[in-house]
């Protein structure tokens, strides 16, 4: 190892890192409470310690170079090392603590905090850092290794890994109250495609899922809007732009109230698993290898979560 490289200080790759989240020198200097000057500094100095530029400016842009790629890799191992460390510490001395850090596609985000809650009823000094996204964003997370576990409901097969299939995600289609298609006493598919339906973005899982279903059932929908969250197909349908197929829990309370109506589909519920996926080389840290236990071993209490979950709210 270039002896250069031992004179990088923990300070210095945190500022780097920061940086590289905002790609802005200003925006890191405000985060880590420093002044611009000061975060330019020491970047010059760590780019002399690696012998390379860590950052290009394309179009006012800044982007990271080969080099600034590698140190941020390598940056996040040895973080994620120290974190392990901190939490095996924590371990010796009788606790778990430490921060989990957890990805999970936006049909999750509904379930998933209350699973946490359960969690941490029994290691109540662990922290969480939740991303909610979307599944073609949850895979380059994925790829990038930047969470200690994710939540999705399609694991790709062409990867190495570990995952945990825990929870059923029906996903249903929705109308307003007032809509023709709620006054039928059963329905089929194709029925449905009379009317706009309201369709996610391009990456998300839900709407890939419901396309390939859509598309297996030869039910092919000539009106689509599509609207970039759950929350806008929600509300769209509630405007009456159309109808919507999207996951049960993220409907429960406007279903609860009447504000929406579950049409009775033949052949929906559409059922897909959630699943919690991890590389199977990757290192877990305490806090991980703890929580993908809890969610292994406790399914009757997930289940009895799940179900209470999706009671009726008034």
């Amino acid at each position: 190892m270039r002896k250069a490289l031992l004179r990088m200080t923990l300070r210095q790759l945190q500022l780097f890192r920061a940086v590289c989240a905002h790609r802005s020198y200003s925006r890191a200097a405000e985060e880590v409470a420093l002044t611009q000057p000061a975060v330019s500094l020491q970047m010059r100095q760590l780019e002399e310690l690696i012998g390379q530029p860590l950052f290009d400016y394309v179009g006012k842009k800044l982007h990271l170079t080969e080099a600034g790629d590698a140190l941020l890799r390598a940056s996040g191992d040895l973080f994620g090392r120290l974190e392990s460390l901190d939490m095996q510490l924590a371990d010796l001395r009788g606790s778990l603590q430490g921060q989990l850090s957890l990805a999970v596609e936006s049909s999750a985000k509904y379930f998933v905090p209350h699973l946490f809650a359960a969690f941490r009823q029994q290691y109540p000094e662990v922290s969480l850092q939740l991303v909610v996204t979307n599944h073609a964003q949850v895979l380059r997370r994925l790829s990038a290794n930047r969470d200690d576990l994710l939540i999705m409901s399609q694991v790709p097969s062409d990867q190495d890994l570990e995952f945990l299939p825990f929870l059923n995600n029906p996903i249903i289609a929705v109308a307003p109250p007032e809509h023709p298609l709620c006054s039928c006493g059963s329905l089929s598919l194709q029925e449905l495609t009379a009317w706009p339906l309201l369709i996610r973005e391009a990456g998300s899982g839900t709407r890939q899922a419901c396309e390939d279903y859509c598309h297996q059932k030869r039910a092919h929908f000539p009106q689509t809007l599509e609207v970039g969250s759950m929350e806008g197909q929600c509300e769209g349908v509630l405007a009456g732009l159309g109808l919507a197929l999207l996951p049960r829990h993220a409907v429960r309370r406007e279903l609860a109230c009447g504000a929406l109506h579950e049409l009775p589909v033949a052949e929906l519920p559409l059922l897909r698993s959630w699943c919690l996926v991890h590389p199977r080389s990757k290192h877990l840290s305490p806090v991980a290898q703890a929580f993908f236990a809890f969610v292994r071993d406790q399914r009757s209490l997930i289940n009895q979560l799940a179900q209470r979950f999706a009671e009726p709210t008034a």
